[in-house]
């Protein structure tokens, strides 16, 4: 058999390479987009060529038995870059509905706390127990108006009504919707029942009527939001976030102005989701939330980029250049023709 002759393992070994390779050249090409554009392109189909080229000629370098320190190493440092932008890219593409999810989440979280907090320090007729009890059945209340299933002052709005009428004291007036208006209704039995359990001033009962409408209304969008399927999250998400950031913000100042910063002291909130299809930013998430989704991606661009020149240096030896065959097994020898 001819030594420059094709076996099955550098058939094998040819495309498996171009297969993993041609998968890192597109997952390079869109992780570099962020940073070079359209010329992303141009990069990642030289880095994969490259790649191509370093691994046959490992694969030549072992066969004749020569070092192959030196092409590990360039190899290793080129797919470097395309690892980087492979887990970019993948991570991504993987995480992109959970980021934008988890920080709506969160957000809505952070208005209902600082819904708390400034409540806290506002001035209450009641007791802070029963102006806490009152305060639950209130916000139970107004979410039972606008309940589809049974909008209006129903049934149970009415009983919760008769549970506030017993902490207070006081009478609540059962008022009616303007048109087809729950939201309106919601908001203005909830001002009813704070101006009986609080003693607050026109600024202080604005901030909070605006902060429980603000809470009710991100509560019900995230909701909203998380019904979504996930193309149309990813394309929502950010100006969602953008906006609901907008009013957290513009109510945590407005809130410490009211109340005195000695009083309430606000730190504004700021959200990275801008950056989610950057280098860094997939690094950053995926190392402070580490688990085993990033260890599933991690592993898969470690596969991707290397498995390729590990399996030729396991598999290739010098004794393969003339054995790559069924046929290249055969022994040769000469035949001896005795002397007559």
């Amino acid at each position: 058999m001819s030594k420059n002759s094709l076996g099955a393992s550098d058939l094998f070994l040819g495309v498996l390479a171009i297969l993993l390779i041609s998968v890192s050249f597109y997952q390079t090409w869109v992780g570099l987009e962020q940073i070079f554009g359209n010329a992303s392109f141009v990069i990642a189909l030289v880095l994969s060529l490259l790649l191509l080229f370093l691994c046959w000629m490992l694969r030549a370098a072992k066969l004749e038995g020569k070092s192959t320190g030196s092409l590990v190493g360039i190899y290793i440092f080129i797919a470097s870059f395309c690892f980087i932008a492979n887990f970019n890219a993948l991570y991504t593409r993987f995480m992109r509905t959970d980021i934008y999810t988890n920080e709506l989440k969160t957000i809505n979280e952070d208005f209902n706390t600082l819904e708390n907090n400034i409540e806290a320090k506002l001035n209450y007729k009641y007791p802070k127990e029963t102006t806490r009890n009152i305060e639950i059945k209130k916000k139970q209340l107004m979410a039972q108006i606008i309940d589809p299933a049974n909008q209006g002052i129903g049934s149970r709005a009415q009983s919760l009504i008769r549970d506030i009428e017993k902490m207070t004291g006081q009478k609540v007036d059962l008022l009616t919707p303007i048109g087809n208006d729950y939201e309106d209704l919601a908001q203005r039995m909830g001002s009813q029942i704070d101006n009986m359990v609080m003693d607050l001033s026109p600024d202080e009962r604005n901030l909070k009527s605006d902060i429980n409408n603000s809470v009710l209304k991100w509560n019900k969008r995230v909701q909203e939001f998380l019904l979504l399927p996930k193309k149309e999250k990813d394309d929502l998400a950010q100006a969602l976030i953008d906006n609901a950031l907008t009013d957290y913000n513009k109510l945590g100042n407005r809130g410490s102005n009211v109340l005195g910063e000695e009083k309430f002291k606000f730190e504004p909130l700021f959200s990275k989701t801008q950056d989610v299809g950057k280098i860094g930013y997939a690094f950053e998430h995926a190392i402070k939330n580490f688990g085993m989704y990033q260890f599933v991606v991690l592993a898969g661009c470690i596969l991707l980029d290397f498995v390729i020149v590990i399996i030729i240096l396991l598999v290739t030896s010098p004794d393969n250049r003339t054995n790559n065959s069924v046929l290249g097994n055969r022994k040769k020898g000469r035949t001896l023709i005795p002397n007559k």
